[in-house]
């Protein structure tokens, strides 16, 4: 993948990460996961691992659209410090 498609991922998913309706939609589907778990009891194994699964993808989803914005901001950085770097020569 080239740098330019990583940039390009990297500012989707911040405006993604950025728009209320979709934290509104994480903190439901967290709220509403953690809910399930919670009224479960521990003797109901498979809802609570079902719970627990589903969660820890809300949390995947959120942590790789953080990562590609890390990898976007680390690009133009590294970018621009290339740039500053040709300035002075």
């Amino acid at each position: 993948m080239s740098q330019e498609e990583l940039i390009e991922q990297g500012e989707a998913a911040q405006t993604l990460l950025d728009t209320p309706v979709f934290n509104k939609t994480i903190t439901q589907l967290v709220d509403s996961t953690y809910t399930t778990f919670i009224n479960t009891k521990p003797s109901e194994f498979e809802e609570r691992e079902t719970a627990h699964q589903h969660y820890q993808a809300i949390v995947d989803i959120v942590s790789t659209l953080r990562q590609k914005v890390q990898i976007k901001d680390e690009i133009l950085v590294t970018a621009n410090q290339l740039e500053d770097g040709e300035d002075h020569f």
